[in-house]
């Protein structure tokens, strides 16, 4: 059969997201998503000069996701529930997760 003769709700190969993005370059992106979320919220807490009556330590939740890799890929990660868009191109670690990351 060729793909113009194939069932409409056949599922796609395994290892595929939507859109051809394949597990493997989902698993690579969320790694990198977490390292720099690390990164940023280490050098967010080491800075120098905060005001005595600042309110503390108010933490880094959500960044922007590297660009290495394309924003078809950070879309498919929100549909699976491991990141969620906060909007104005910054993405977050859900809830449950952030405690762990």
């Amino acid at each position: 059969m060729t793909e113009q003769e194939q069932p409409q709700g056949q599922p796609q190969p395994q290892g595929q997201g939507g859109g051809g993005v394949t597990h493997e370059i989902l698993k690579s992106a969320l790694k990198a998503f977490k390292k720099r979320l690390k990164l940023t919220s280490l050098d967010d807490d080491s800075r120098l000069g905060r005001g005595a009556f600042s309110g503390g330590h108010t933490g880094v939740y959500a960044i922007k996701p590297p660009n290495q890799f394309p924003q078809e890929v950070w879309n498919e990660l929100c549909h699976q529930g491991k990141l969620r868009d906060s909007g104005h191109g910054l993405y977050e670690l859900p809830k449950g997760e952030q405690d762990r990351a």
